[in-house]
């Protein structure tokens, strides 16, 4: 289970003390990515290195409304100072309005520039904010555009991952499901896993795994 935890720290405030502690914990039970706000991309890349922890960093976080390129020029910055994975928010306004090259091509700038680096993409499709039939084409028009996964939410809107969500994200796509917001139990974790997700964002990640080892 933990190799698919990405253990996250994206608040506002976040100090860069809080920021290593997130990294000792990544160290200690090897969660496959710590994911962090750009400006802490160095820090982590540096304390991590020599584990088998990748580095995390989102774009156009939290709302989604950022110009394009300014989206793609903070994933590539992110990527040359260490990042080996960026989770990007789509554009919920063109979905919603049925913009379907605008938001393609947002998504496609990203993903060929992260590929280009080595780095995977995940498009948050935001799924508090969408009908079921707005997620199926959110799913699609990121599997089109070269995504490695869709993610279920940022956490900042007050939506969590539920099962249906998942469940139907797994049925749309080939491509990975990671689940994120509101997974805090080893429960939680079970059940996205169960409806199909391959990755999990938490800010729980040492709770889940204590759980899972019978610990307090």
């Amino acid at each position: 289970m933990a190799k698919i935890i990405e253990q996250t720290l994206l608040r506002p405030e976040a100090t860069p003390e809080q920021v290593t502690k997130l990294c000792e914990e990544a160290r200690e039970y090897g969660f496959g990515v710590a994911m962090v706000n750009a400006c802490h991309v160095e820090l982590v890349r540096d304390c991590l290195h020599g584990t088998d922890t990748r580095v995390g960093v989102v774009a156009g976080f939290p709302l989604g409304a950022t110009l394009g390129n300014v989206k793609t020029f903070e994933a590539i910055e992110s990527i040359r100072l260490g990042a080996k994975e960026v989770d990007m928010v789509i554009n919920v306004g063109a979905l919603k309005s049925g913009d379907r090259e605008f938001v393609y091509s947002d998504i496609r700038g990203m993903a060929d520039a992260a590929h280009d680096e080595g780095a995977k993409l995940k498009v948050i499709i935001e799924t508090i904010l969408l009908t079921d039939e707005e997620k199926v084409l959110a799913c699609k028009l990121s599997e089109e555009a070269g995504a490695d996964f869709v993610k279920t939410s940022t956490g900042f809107l007050g939506g969590v991952a539920t099962v249906a969500d998942v469940a139907l994200m797994r049925k749309t796509v080939k491509i990975g499901v990671k689940a994120s917001g509101g997974i805090r139990t080893a429960a939680d974790a079970r059940a996205m896993v169960e409806a199909g997700a391959d990755r999990l964002g938490t800010s729980s990640g040492v709770k889940i795994i204590r759980e899972l080892r019978g610990e307090r």
